[in-house]
């Protein structure tokens, strides 16, 4: 069956866009290897490969069947007799979704809606007419699991069966190994990890204190704690994490870095571990790195249209440097690979240097870096010139000899990304200077600087409006003028999203364009104020001005935008 779905959007592809790409044919030959190769879906392969974006696939396919694209942020909750009519087991095997009933058709959003087979098949199943309805495979496998969630044992439900476990003492390290292997353990430590996976967290914390071990999560930058276990299950948690990803359980002094890759619903999840030695044990997170959640699209980042125009135009110029800055956790990595992924085509060479390398992108050389051995970003950077790349992607700028090299790649011909950390646009500028880069070189090879934050979107199901406040006016520094006639709005917490009144993230962002006039006052070192005064007269709209506009557009709270900005 997934030859002929692979087949399918392949003649598709050629039958819509072969006449107007010449070497299209040749380059879904490759495409077809790859899927043999590897048994990807041919929709991840093509996009992979750099010859069509996503949105612009799923068009195409929509517009062949003569349907739509239904996007689960932009609709209402499924009515439960939808629901009803396609039962759970069916909807995960067939990896479809029913989201309406008019009349006598039913319209099923489809991993693969070009799949006629699996058309056919539930059609004679449920004896009613289907429509096929394209959805983007990541959000379908999550919404599949919202409303067809799987029976899962409960983590306070297992802490119960815990409590039995032996009080912490000394124990040796064979005894300590048995007891994190022990069944009621491992199951734990499982269930915390699809839990938190399921919810899509970005992190997970392993806290043990004085008189409590706490769990608690990462949702979009917030984090929420799990029901609390004894306190004596610290050491064997703790221990059986250390163990699935590969660190010494007997070392507790020094911190440790490990890794484990696991499966959830058949798609691979990448855990980064780190574990810290604290006053009463191991401090341990869990970075979790998921494909399905992350979605590597520029046009998913949540950008003003105008800003991801002028980005879109300043990633693809030959030569110079594009930066993105922000502090930990701003989204600037996601931002990154989604330019890659973006400029991704065989006729350029695309290397990277990450520490670590998060995510896998088909036909990009990524290098992971390892200090350890003295693979450095700046020793990378200058392995990268022999390699004859087109474009480079360096981890981090974190001192002079990596800025220097990136420098100079730019000036030979090379487009450069890379990251720092700082507050905003114009003081990268100050930054690289302070690092004893001369202003000469920042002017002649920077093209420009992007900075960025990400806040929380207002839940969709439960978004309510009302009217600002003088004190909410006074948080953002603006007059009940400025306001006109825009609605503010909040959410009042729900079952879709736990409560909190928040669903999702979205970036909001400042894009320095380095102009003549910009360049012009690098070279003659004038003050940040007034660079940041000359691209405001050029277009740039703040940080903070982008999130005022966000929540006019009433897509986030004032809470997030004072928080963040």
């Amino acid at each position: 069956m997934k030859d002929t779905e692979n087949s399918a959007l392949i003649d598709l592809l050629l039958h819509e866009r072969g006449d107007s790409m010449p070497g299209l044919a040749d380059s879904l030959k490759e495409v077809e290897e790859e899927i043999k190769r590897s048994g990807k879906t041919s929709m991840e392969v093509v996009e992979n490969f750099g010859l069509f974006r996503r949105r612009e696939i799923m068009t195409m396919m929509a517009d062949s069947l003569e349907t739509y694209i239904w996007d689960p942020s932009k609709s209402d909750e499924i009515a439960k007799e939808v629901l009803a009519m396609v039962d759970s087991e069916s909807a995960r095997a067939y990896k479809v979704l029913p989201i309406a009933f008019e009349g006598d058709v039913l319209h099923l959003a489809m991993r693969n809606a070009l799949n006629f087979q699996t058309v056919e098949s539930l059609q004679f199943i449920l004896g009613i007419t289907i429509q096929p309805v394209v959805c983007d495979p990541d959000l379908l496998d999550s919404e599949l699991e919202r409303y067809y969630p799987e029976d899962t044992e409960n983590v306070g439900d297992l802490i119960e069966a815990l409590k039995e476990t032996r009080p912490e003492s000394d124990y040796t390290t064979s005894e300590l190994e048995d007891l994190a292997n022990e069944a009621p353990v491992v199951k734990f430590v499982e269930v915390v990890m699809q839990q938190a996976i399921r919810d899509q967290a970005s992190d997970i914390h392993f806290e043990p204190f004085e008189n409590e071990f706490r769990i608690r999560y990462r949702v979009d930058g917030a984090l929420y704690e799990m029901p609390q276990p004894p306190k004596n299950l610290a050491l064997p948690v703790i221990s059986r994490v250390k163990i699935i990803s590969g660190l010494n359980i007997s070392e507790r002094r020094r911190p440790q870095d490990g890794r484990i890759e696991m499966k959830f619903h058949g798609r691979p999840i990448d855990l980064r571990v780190s574990c810290l030695p604290t006053s009463y044990g191991e401090s341990v997170v869990l970075r979790v790195l998921d494909r399905g959640v992350v979605n590597l699209d520029l046009d998913a980042l949540g950008m003003d249209p105008e800003l991801l125009e002028k980005l879109r135009e300043i990633i693809h110029l030959p030569n110079g440097i594009l930066l993105v800055t922000g502090p930990t956790g701003s989204g600037k990595t996601t931002t990154l690979y989604s330019a890659l992924r973006e400029i991704n085509v065989v006729s350029d060479k695309l290397l990277t240097a990450e520490d670590p390398v998060e995510y896998d992108i088909e036909g990009i050389v990524q290098v992971q870096m390892n200090e350890a051995v003295g693979m450095t970003f700046g020793k990378a950077l200058r392995a990268f010139l022999r390699q004859d790349p087109d474009r480079i992607l360096v981890g981090e700028i974190r001192d002079f000899e990596t800025a220097q090299i990136a420098i100079e790649a730019a000036l030979t011909g090379h487009f450069v990304f890379s990251t720092l950390h700082t507050n905003d646009a114009a003081s990268t500028i100050t930054r690289l200077v302070d690092m004893g880069v001369e202003p000469f070189l920042i002017c002649s090879s920077l093209s420009a600087i992007l900075a960025q934050r990400l806040i929380r979107r207002v839940c969709p199901k439960c978004k309510t409006s009302y009217v600002p406040t003088d004190e909410d006016l006074r948080r953002l520094a603006i007059d009940r003028s400025e306001v006109g006639d825009h609605k503010f709005y909040y959410g009042k917490g729900c079952e879709v999203c736990h409560g909190t009144g928040y669903k999702g993230r979205k970036a909001i962002c400042e894009l320095l364009v380095v102009t003549q006039e910009i360049r012009d006052l690098i070279y003659e070192n004038a003050p940040i104020a007034m660079i940041r005064d000359r691209a405001r007269e050029d277009g740039m709209r703040t940080v903070r001005e982008d999130g005022l506009k966000a929540i006019f557009n009433g897509e986030t709270t004032v809470d997030e935008v004072v928080r963040y900005t």
